[in-house]
């Protein structure tokens, strides 16, 4: 992903990268399962991971549940990071994959099983591109957005 910022609050306030990368394999995990399970079993799923995303892009995605089990878990034994990462791209990545989720739970409480199966496979492909490849397709939006609108 390229949206790192040189400015000094970024620096003060930025995320190792290694962590949104960390929680987009764990994401793209409970997306492929909820891919194979029956509807109801599968709202369960995307129901919790929704409110992780709802937790990243409203608090910051420092503070949802993977980011802690990546603070807790794996930074301890990495590393330090060579460069730290501005939050904001990684927030509004968040709030598509929120808004991706909403858009499946509507479809699985509906009865609109196929709309929610392909809004969980879009989502896991923008994860699995994050958690396989360190391209974070909302981040990359966000930045497009940013120029767009600078």
């Amino acid at each position: 992903m390229t949206a790192t910022s040189s400015s000094p609050t970024a620096q003060r306030t930025g995320i190792d990268p290694r962590g949104p990368q960390f929680t987009a394999a764990l994401t793209a995990a409970v997306l492929a399962v909820a891919l194979v399970l029956p509807a109801a079993a599968a709202t369960v799923l995307v129901a919790v991971q929704a409110v992780f995303f709802a937790i990243g892009a409203t608090r910051g995605v420092q503070r949802t549940p993977h980011a802690w089990l990546f603070r807790t878990l794996v930074r301890p034994r990495l590393a330090p990071p060579s460069e730290l990462e501005d939050p904001a791209p990684p927030r509004f990545a968040q709030t598509v994959g929120l808004a991706f989720t909403v858009v499946a739970l509507v479809g699985f409480a509906t009865g609109v099983t196929l709309l929610g199966q392909v809004a969980v496979g879009l989502a896991l492909v923008a994860a699995l591109l994050n958690a396989v490849f360190a391209f974070c397709l909302g981040c990359e939006v966000y930045l497009l957005l940013k120029r767009a609108t600078a």
